[in-house]
């Protein structure tokens, strides 16, 4: 007559716990951080007085009004701008191969300038 043994479920618990305690140490715990963004929509009235300035995005080069940048000196082109005004309207134009991360760093730059009114273009 065989005996049937019972399973012990202790050493699967040790398992589950030692993976449980492997992947909690091994990952990366990140604090992600929202950038604000509106986009143009049409019909929308700018009654600043203040004529918008036009920032064109490219993957390799930025563009403001028409000319080349880089995107260090971007505050510094703000803090010239219309000292006298209350908000800088500004429009970004995307082109299709920018990323996101572009985008975002541009966007991040652009949140440490006062007075900005940042728009994106959308396609």
């Amino acid at each position: 007559m065989t005996r049937k043994r019972r399973l012990s479920l202790t050493s699967l618990i040790d398992v589950i716990f030692l993976l449980l305690l492997f992947f909690m140490l091994s990952s990366t715990f990140s604090r992600f951080a929202e950038v604000e963004l509106s986009t143009a929509s049409a019909g929308r009235i700018d009654n600043s007085g203040t004529k918008p300035s036009f920032l064109q995005v490219s993957p390799e080069t930025l563009r403001i009004n028409g000319r080349d940048i880089a995107i260090e000196v971007l505050p510094e082109i703000f803090a010239d701008l219309s000292p006298d005004a209350d908000t800088l309207p500004l429009i970004i134009s995307l082109q299709d191969d920018v990323t996101a991360q572009r985008l975002t760093d541009i966007l991040v730059v652009l949140r440490g300038i006062d007075r900005l009114s940042i728009r994106v273009l959308g396609s």
